[in-house]
């Protein structure tokens, strides 16, 4: 972790506001089919995980109880998950592409239209575009591109960041420490980059 990024510690676990943000952009899109749903199904799991009531669940889901009850009913197994890490410091793949496309948000959101990389985030947003290694790899180029032509205008925590998500796709440790699926580490992995940019 760089000096940059230790001066606002993340927490051991998503405060429900940044569960609210997710979930909010995944409402949105989730006309988009059923991967959605389904994405918005595991992270059901994850919240339970961390020991969050049906009730609360059920709020930020914009689902009903009983509906969050059921879902969590099918999936439970006599041994519990262990609650999902969420630390910024996670070396495989799915995570590292969510962090590059939460820091690819924030350079749209700073710059506008401007920004190389905001065509390519409003499509992976929309579930237009899906996380391939030639997307990633294209996404890359693009933020590189963004920091290279308006670094002066963005906050060094970004060149940062992308220095750290850069040197581990390119050598990832491929381990992950939870049974969460790809979609829901990118995802989660997501909002933490967004939420420690912006301080």
């Amino acid at each position: 972790m760089t000096d940059e990024e230790s001066t606002h510690p993340i927490p051991a676990t998503l405060t429900e506001e940044q569960a609210g943000r997710m979930l909010a952009g995944m409402n949105e899109v989730i006309r988009a089919g059923e991967e959605m749903r389904k994405l918005r199904a595991e992270m059901i799991e994850v919240f339970a995980g961390f020991g969050w009531t049906q009730e609360r669940i059920a709020r930020l889901t914009g689902m009903s109880q009983p509906a969050v009850s059921k879902r969590m009913t099918k999936h439970r197994s006599d041994e519990p998950r262990p609650p999902m890490e969420v630390s910024l410091d996670q070396r495989d793949i799915p995570w590292l592409e969510g962090r590059l496309w939460g820091l690819a948000e924030e350079i749209s959101r700073t710059l506008g239209e401007t920004a190389h990389c905001t065509r390519c985030v409003q499509a992976l947003a929309r579930g237009k575009k899906r996380f391939t290694p030639q997307n990633v790899d294209g996404l890359r180029r693009l933020v590189e591109e963004d920091l290279r032509l308006h670094g002066a205008e963005l906050p060094g925590g970004h060149r940062a960041a992308y220095d750290q998500i850069s040197r581990g796709l390119d050598v990832p440790s491929g381990v992950t420490t939870t049974t969460a699926s790809a979609s829901v580490r990118r995802t989660v992995a997501y909002q933490i980059q967004r939420d420690q940019l912006r301080g």
